[in-house]
C-alpha cells in the first residue's frame, strides 16, 4: 500500500452498549486504532441514516444522536463532541461525480458512528463528517459511490463504513447467543469473497445465499461494507479482524489498506 494513503473500515458495530464497554470487539476497534496513522478527519458511512438521496452534514458541531430506546441512562448520557469538517463536505461533493450530494446540517453523529468512534478516538479531536445511505439505491450504487470516495484516503481521510455484515434483530436470542448455521454460513461466505476481492459477489448479495434474506432483512446495515470495498485498489492489502458472531449478529470487521 502506499504509505501516504489511509486505510478505509468496514466496521461490524452491533450493540450501541459497546460504546461504554470493554470486550473483545471494542478491544478490537481499539486495536486497529492504534495501529492506523492518525486521520487528518473522518468520513462516517453508518446503518443509521438512511435517506433519498445522498447528503453529507455540515455541521461546525455535530450534535450526539441517541437513536434508540430502551437502554441505561448511562449511554444516553454519553455525548462525542468531534467538531465537524465544512471543507471536507465541500470535497465529498467535488469528488462525487455520478450523483448529486446534498449538504445538510439537521444530522449529526448517530450511534453507529458514535459508538465507534468513541471507543476508537476518545478524545473526540479528530473532524468528523457524516454520509447519508440512499437505500433506495442498489449495491452497484453504493460501490460506484465508494469508488469516487476512494481519493480522499490519499488526502488523509479515514473512510469508515459502520454497520453489520448479518444482522437480523428481530431473530436475535440473547438467551442463547449460539449463531445459526445459516449466520455461519453467510458470514463465512463473505469473508472468503472479501479476502478475493470478489466483489461483483457482494454488490449483488442478494444471489450470495438461499437465506441470505435472513442475514440481511433490510440493507441499511449491509450497505457500509460497499462503501469501503469501492475504496479498495489493487497495491491494496485487505485484513479481516473481529470475527465474533452473536446469535444472528455478525461483528466481521475488514480494514482495506
Amino acid at each position: 500500500m502506499n504509505d501516504a494513503r489511509m486505510p478505509a473500515l468496514f466496521v461490524g458495530h452491533g450493540s450501541p452498549m459497546n460504546a461504554i464497554e470493554d470486550n473483545a470487539v471494542t478491544r478490537g476497534w481499539r486495536d486497529v486504532a492504534a495501529r492506523l496513522p492518525r486521520p487528518k478527519a473522518i468520513l462516517c458511512v453508518s446503518a443509521h441514516w438512511e435517506s433519498r438521496g445522498v447528503f453529507v452534514c455540515v455541521a461546525q458541531k455535530p450534535k450526539t444522536i441517541h437513536d434508540f430506546y430502551g437502554f441505561p441512562q448511562a449511554l444516553f448520557d454519553v455525548t462525542y463532541p468531534a467538531p465537524g469538517n465544512p471543507a471536507l463536505t465541500r470535497r465529498v461533493a467535488e469528488v462525487v461525480k455520478g450523483v448529486p450530494v446534498h449538504a445538510t446540517d439537521e444530522w449529526g453523529l448517530d450511534h453507529g458512528a458514535w459508538s465507534v468512534l468513541r471507543v476508537m478516538y476518545p478524545a473526540a479531536d479528530i473532524p468528523t463528517v457524516q454520509l447519508s445511505i440512499d437505500t433506495s439505491q442498489p449495491g452497484a450504487f453504493h460501490y460506484a459511490l465508494g469508488r469516487e470516495l476512494g481519493v480522499l484516503r490519499d488526502e488523509g481521510v479515514l473512510i469508515l463504513g459502520s454497520g453489520n455484515i448479518v444482522h437480523n434483530l428481530r431473530l436475535l436470542n440473547f438467551r442463547d447467543p449460539t449463531p445459526p448455521d445459516w449466520v455461519t454460513r453467510i458470514d463465512a461466505a463473505s469473508r472468503a469473497r472479501i479476502e478475493r476481492h470478489e466483489h461483483a459477489d457482494l454488490i449483488d448479495w442478494r444471489a450470495l445465499d438461499p437465506q441470505i434474506s435472513l442475514a440481511v432483512p433490510t440493507p441499511e446495515h449491509y450497505l457500509p461494507l460497499l462503501y469501503v470495498l469501492g475504496t479498495h485498489r489493487a497495491d491494496d492489502d485487505v485484513q479481516l479482524f473481529n470475527p465474533e458472531l452473536f446469535s444472528t449478529l455478525s461483528m466481521t470487521s475488514v480494514q482495506v489498506g
